[in-house]
C-alpha cells in the first residue's frame, strides 16, 4: 500500500488516514496498528497513549502493511513510521 497521511488520532491505538485504504473489497480511513493495545480513553493511562500517539504520528506519513483483518471498520494491519514499527513505540502496551 502507498504512504498514508495520519489526519485525526482516535486513541492511543486507533487513528484515520487520507487517502483512504482498500483492502479485500472494503475500504476505510480508520487504521488500527498491531503488536500493542493501549488502554481505552476512559481508563487509566489511555488519554497518555492518544497523546503520544498524536505527538508520534498526527500529520505525518505512515506506511500501511500485512493488512490481517478488518475489524470494527477499522484495518488492523502493521504500520510503520520512518522504517519503523509503531509498535516500537509502545512497547509497555504489549
Amino acid at each position: 500500500m502507498p504512504a498514508f497521511t495520519v489526519t485525526s488520532i482516535i486513541d492511543g491505538d486507533t487513528f484515520e488516514v487520507t487517502p483512504q485504504w482498500k483492502w479485500s473489497g472494503t475500504a476505510g480511513t480508520r487504521v488500527r496498528p498491531t503488536g500493542y493495545d493501549a488502554p481505552e480513553l476512559h481508563a487509566f493511562g489511555g488519554q497518555a497513549a492518544k497523546d503520544k500517539l498524536s505527538r508520534l504520528i498526527h500529520g505525518q506519513q505512515v506506511d500501511l502493511r500485512a493488512a490481517y483483518r478488518i475489524d470494527r471498520g477499522r484495518l488492523v494491519c502493521d504500520v510503520f513510521w520512518g522504517n519503523r514499527n509503531l509498535a516500537d513505540y509502545f512497547q509497555n502496551y504489549r
